[in-house]
């Protein structure tokens, strides 16, 4: 499918929102994100100009003010000059006599008059900087959630091959810390370099109409300034890159062994890990040592810079002043306005800094953002109408990315609605492969997969799997109840769906065991449930979809031998009416099969019933000897203990 110039993207009121896919470095996408947000986004650039334009008038008023004295104080003392002399005293100024009267007899008030106007102007500031700050957080906060839930809405729609080549810790930190970053230069880093443009740009432009000859003495050390700034963010963005990819290993162990503390632990495997912990954030520590050993360079020859334009500054200026070429008042405006051009010289260096890394950062999530998913819907995908569970695999050949033998090699096998689908073959032979092409989790390299005749690749996907109900191996409880994990599905579900499918999981006992029965919390991952009652809840979970093709992948591995006969007993029940596919390594799921596939290296071996196959099929005969008599012999006697409890119980 072609990529669109615009995609819809899903917020939690349900409204769809364009996210910009277009061309141009990641950051400027990024930065497109505003006009999801453009009102906010303007009152905080219009802050920042009022604040800004507040903060030039400050070196005006204060050129009045000391304008202010040191005429008053000089007309003072011309005042003393007896009256034939006056004129030629005032002529010597420059002063007319209005100007002398003025200066004589309203120094006070013009100094009282421009100190209101700075302390006003200074409130202005205050409040709009104020405002202008309140507003650009507000708007990097919006974008990183949207940063944040577009990230989350890809990942979830990645097909599975994207998650068998990336680490959870890697996508972690996209979605966390580089969306961080990326927030910081939006939310700070890019008001900074637009408020130092806009003061730069004034401030140049006020001292070339107050002083063009001073002017000139600082504009050579301008363009040196940027050259070495182009220079530091060229250099420095792929040293930020790295440093994010050596976070994201080090997030990645940490990830793998939160989730495998229990296997570390049983297996003393604590130093190892210490060891293996240690050496990644070596790592992230050199490289950012790295980093700052190159801001620890640029900022002193910046500072160096901006002295070297101060000490010009006075030699220049304080020989204006001898010639009486440049007043007091004018000499402190055109300082005041300096540091106006030095301050943003030296924001540069912070600026430069965040929009290397967001630069960095934003690459890295877009990355994400544009990664093609190997299953998708086709531009004309229909949805699956209500199937009645024929599932047909004609000519099927699967190889997985990156790996050179196909997993599974010209398959083909036909299953008619309700039959049960037993899978048997060592590690490896492709058994978990054909129930991960029925829900489309991958496509078929070759040949088609189809259901009720209609081709998976060719219906909706979530019109797919709503109809497919799937309990895997290693089951995966979310946080929350137990009432939550079983309606996962369908969360809408009342609770006397949840306890039916509950006890038809054998599950509703061991649930009404604990105090707080369905509304039992599961914790992280389920760690407060056993094995066992983790595979019945996933079962009920299945089984509440009421599918029509059920999976299950050795769904009861992990239960004792009374359990899965329960279990067993249950299922045989439930699967009447849906096409069952069951993965097993136990003769009890998988005797009374309509179908049992047996799988060597990819390929059908041997397909039937099991007497048949017991008979005829010597891989059959094999597996079931070596492997699945003493199963036989366990279920039958676990029967066998549990009819004359019963029996028992009756008496």
């Amino acid at each position: 499918m072609q990529a669109q110039a615009v995609t819809q993207r899903r917020t939690p009121g349900g409204a769809g929102r364009p996210r910009p896919e277009g061309p141009g470095p990641e950051l400027g996408r990024a930065i497109a994100y505003l006009a999801h947000y453009k009102k906010d986004a303007f009152f905080a650039y219009l802050f920042l100009f009022i604040s800004t334009g507040a903060m030039l008038m400050v070196p005006q008023l204060t050129q009045s003010i000391i304008d202010a004295v040191t005429n008053g104080y000089i007309a003072q003392q011309v005042a003393k000059i007896p009256a034939t002399f006056l004129p030629t005293a005032l002529q010597k100024l420059g002063w007319t006599a209005e100007q002398f009267d003025r200066y004589q007899n309203s120094a006070v008030q013009l100094m009282i008059t421009a100190g209101l106007l700075i302390l006003l102007f200074a409130v202005i500031r205050g409040l709009f900087a104020y405002a202008q700050t309140y507003m650009s957080e507000r708007v990097s906060q919006s974008v990183a959630f949207d940063f944040r839930n577009d990230l989350f809405a890809k990942i979830q729609r990645l097909s599975f091959s994207y998650h068998d080549k990336n680490q959870t810790g890697q996508l972690m930190v996209r979605a966390t810390d580089d969306v961080e970053k990326v927030r910081l230069f939006i939310g700070q880093g890019l008001l900074q370099a637009t408020q130092a443009v806009v003061l730069l740009t004034s401030t140049l432009i006020i001292l070339f109409f107050t002083n063009v000859k001073l002017t000139l003495v600082i504009m050579p050390l301008l363009p040196v300034v940027l050259a070495i700034f182009m220079v530091f963010s060229t250099s420095v963005r792929p040293l930020f890159t790295e440093v994010q990819v050596r976070l994201s290993r080090l997030n990645t162990i940490l990830q793998e062994n939160l989730a495998g503390i229990k296997v570390i632990k049983a297996f003393v495997r604590e130093p190892e890990q210490q060891g293996r912990f240690d050496v990644a954030a070596d790592d992230l520590k050199n490289q950012q040592i790295k980093v700052a050993r190159i801001f620890s360079f640029l900022f002193p020859v910046i500072f160096m810079l901006v002295s070297l334009g101060q000490a010009a500054i006075f030699y220049f200026g304080g020989r204006q002043i001898i010639q009486g070429t440049l007043t007091l008042g004018e000499w402190q405006k055109f300082t005041m306005y300096l540091m106006y051009i030095f301050f943003p010289l030296g924001q540069l260096g912070f600026i430069i800094s965040q929009m290397s890394q967001a630069s960095a950062s934003a690459k890295r999530v877009f990355e994400i953002l544009d990664a093609r998913s190997d299953v998708v819907d086709l531009p004309n995908a229909e949805n699956l109408p209500e199937i009645q569970g024929t599932v047909e695999f004609r000519g099927v050949t699967f190889r997985y990315v990156g790996e050179g033998e196909p997993a599974l090699k010209d398959v083909g096998f036909s299953v008619e609605p309700g039959q049960t689908v037993a899978l048997l073959g060592a590690t490896g032979s492709g058994k978990s492969t054909i129930i991960n092409l029925i829900p489309r989790f991958y496509d078929a390299t070759a040949g088609a997969v189809l259901i009720d005749g209609h081709d998976v690749r060719e219906v909706c996907l979530d019109s797919l799997r709503s109809q497919i109900g799937i309990v895997l191996q290693d089951t995966t409880l979310f946080s929350g109840t137990i009432r939550d994990n079983i309606a996962f599905g369908r969360p809408n579900a009342g609770l006397e769906e949840i306890i039916a499918v509950a006890k038809g999981a054998s599950a509703h006992d061991f649930i009404t065991s604990f105090p707080q029965g369905y509304d039992t919390p599961v914790g992280e991952r389920g760690t407060s449930l056993s094995g066992g009652q983790k595979q019945r809840l996933a079962i009920a979970r299945a089984l509440l979809m009421d599918p029509r093709i059920l999976i299950l992948d050795d769904s009861t591995s992990s239960v004792d031998t009374v359990t899965e006969y329960e279990i067993q007993q249950t299922l045989t029940n439930l699967m009447k009416g849906r096409t069952s596919f069951v993965i097993a390594q136990r003769i009890s799921t998988v005797r009374n099969a309509d179908l049992i596939l047996v799988l060597e290296k990819g390929q059908i071996v041997a397909s039937g019933k099991h007497d048949d196959l017991l008979e005829n099929s010597p891989i059959y005969a094999e597996i079931y000897n070596s492997q699945l008599v003493e199963d036989a012999q366990a279920v039958t006697e676990t029967a066998e203990t549990i009819a004359w409890d019963g029996k028992e119980k009756q008496s």
